[in-house]
C-alpha cells in the first residue's frame, strides 16, 4: 500500500469508529435493537460493495454473443466498452479477438500462439508494427486454419506480438475476406 493509501484507509477508519460510537451512545437505552440495525446496514453495504466489484464479469457473461445465421451472416453485438469481440477456433482451439480496423494484420498475444501450438520463444521477431504505445516487434506465423462458424479459411498470414497486449486482435487482413461488413444499431454484421 502507498502512503496515500494508507492515509486513506486511516481516515476512513477513524470515521467509521466516530459514527459507530455516536450510534452507540445514541442508542444506549436499547442497544440490542440498535446493533442489530447496524448490522442490517453492514450486510447491505457489503452486498453493494460485492455487486459493484462483480458488475464486469456479471456483464460479460450476459452480454449478448456472436450469432450464426442460417444465410451465413454473423452478427456481433456491441460490447458495454464499445468494441466488438469474435471468438474464432485458429487451428482448432477458441480464441477471443477484438475487431480493430486500425490493424492490418491479424495479432497474436505471445499467450495464445503458445494455446494454438506456437512457440513464442523460437519465433524470429524481424518485424515492427506501430501501435498506440509505439513501435513493438512481431514474428510473421502462418496459421493453418481459422473457423467462423461455418466459415473456415486455411494457410492465414499472422503475426505474434513481441511486446505485451491484452488481447489478440482481428485486423484487416482476415476482415478483407468478406463480401460486406456493417455497422448498425449497436451491431457488426458480418458476410461473405
Amino acid at each position: 500500500m502507498t502512503t496515500d493509501q494508507t492515509m486513506r484507509a486511516l481516515y476512513l477508519g477513524i470515521l467509521g469508529l466516530a459514527i459507530a460510537g455516536s450510534v452507540i451512545v445514541s442508542g444506549r437505552e436499547n442497544l440490542n435493537k440498535t446493533l442489530q440495525q447496524a448490522a442490517i446496514w453492514l450486510f447491505i453495504f457489503l452486498g453493494v460493495i460485492g455487486a459493484y466489484g462483480l458488475w464486469e464479469d456479471i456483464s460479460r457473461d450476459t452480454a449478448g454473443r456472436q450469432a450464426y445465421l442460417a444465410d451465413g451472416r454473423i452478427e456481433v453485438p456491441r460490447s458495454q466498452d464499445g468494441h466488438y469481440y469474435l471468438t474464432l477456433a485458429v487451428n482448432n482451439v477458441p480464441l477471443r479477438f477484438v475487431v480493430d480496423t486500425g490493424a492490418s494484420q491479424i495479432v497474436l498475444t505471445q499467450q495464445d500462439a503458445q494455446r494454438i501450438g506456437i512457440d513464442p520463444g523460437k519465433l524470429n521477431y524481424w518485424g515492427y508494427a506501430m501501435t498506440a504505445n509505439g513501435e513493438v516487434r512481431t514474428a510473421p506465423v502462418v496459421l493453418d486454419n481459422i473457423a467462423l462458424g461455418q466459415i473456415e479459411d486455411t494457410d492465414i498470414n499472422a503475426v505474434v506480438n513481441g511486446g505485451e497486449i491484452d488481447m489478440s486482435l482481428l485486423g484487416m487482413t482476415y476482415l478483407n475476406r468478406f463480401d460486406h461488413i456493417e455497422i448498425s444499431n449497436n451491431q457488426m454484421v458480418l458476410s461473405r
